[in-house]
């Protein structure tokens, strides 16, 4: 029995790893296009291993073209929009959960049916609401754009966390002398912290990878976030720069790399949280 045993688990190892290898391919030949120098990349053969590694891409990246500036607009309105819905959602969660009062499970349903709908639905009249409201081609429109689909799936999700707090613990904080809004702060919120950083972590890269709004509501070069920035500028009709393109792909991966990295057990214990059946 030890030998099917071994070779079983050999190639279940086997079919991992080549699973694993299949899946992380597109970023290794990314990194090392953006590594590759200009004179190897229509190389016929193609080759794995450049023969020369270089980093002018990324010199020429951070200090000869707009990057950084699309770097720090898509890093503001990431982290705005990752705030805005925390709170509104860590709230809005809160009140499903905890308050009785007529059509609350109706409105429980109305969020999930909003999360359902496609968002391409609402950018028409998203971006007429920006126009009439003066604020079209600022971030501040993509802020609350990036809301409008973000949200129901954040108070979805928080939904759940919340309803895994028992509710004796607030009722003897309650009991206790302290105020509703206390024993939110100091019972409910410490209790909930892995779900509302899975939540924002989710939020975060929802904003950081999003396309479509951003490229049909800002049209000013200096507000462009990454996503639409670097599209338009290293791809042309004429040519497409790609160790650019790949340098510039890297450096959008690093951010949620290190988030990923710093905040990963919050994250496995947040869908941990989130199974449990209040």
């Amino acid at each position: 029995m030890r030998i099917p045993r071994r070779i079983n688990s050999l190639l279940l190892n086997l079919l991992t790893w080549s699973l694993v290898l299949a899946i992380s391919f597109p970023l290794i030949w990314m990194v090392v296009t953006s590594v590759r120098p200009q004179t190897e990349l229509f190389k016929i053969p193609p080759t794995l291993i450049p023969h020369t590694i270089t980093f002018e891409h990324y010199a020429k990246l951070l200090w000869h073209t707009p990057f950084l500036r699309y770097f720090a607009n898509s890093m503001l309105l990431a982290t705005s929009t990752t705030i805005v819905v925390v709170a509104i959602g860590t709230l809005g969660a809160y009140s499903l959960v905890r308050f009785s009062y007529r059509g609350r499970e109706m409105l429980a349903g109305l969020i999930l049916f909003t999360y359902l709908l496609p968002s391409a639905v609402l950018l028409i009249p998203l971006y007429l609401m920006m126009v009439k409201l003066g604020i079209a081609n600022t971030l501040a429109s993509l802020v609350i754009a990036y809301t409008t689909f973000s949200l129901p799936y954040a108070l979805w999700l928080l939904r759940s966390f919340m309803a895994g707090v028992p509710e004796d613990l607030e009722s003897a904080a309650l009991v206790d002398g302290a105020s509703r809004i206390g024993a939110f702060a100091d019972v409910i919120l410490p209790q909930v912290l892995p779900g509302i950083i899975s939540t924002a972590l989710f939020t975060f890269i929802l904003a950081w990878n999003e396309y479509l709004y951003a490229l049909v509501m800002v049209n000013a070069d200096d507000v462009r976030p990454l996503t639409t920035g670097v599209m338009n500028m290293l791809i042309t009709s004429f040519n497409i720069e790609w160790s650019l393109l790949m340098a510039a792909s890297v450096m959008m991966s690093i951010p949620l790399i290190v988030i990923f990295a710093f905040l990963q057990s919050y994250l496995t214990r947040g869908f941990g949280a989130g199974g449990v059946k209040g």
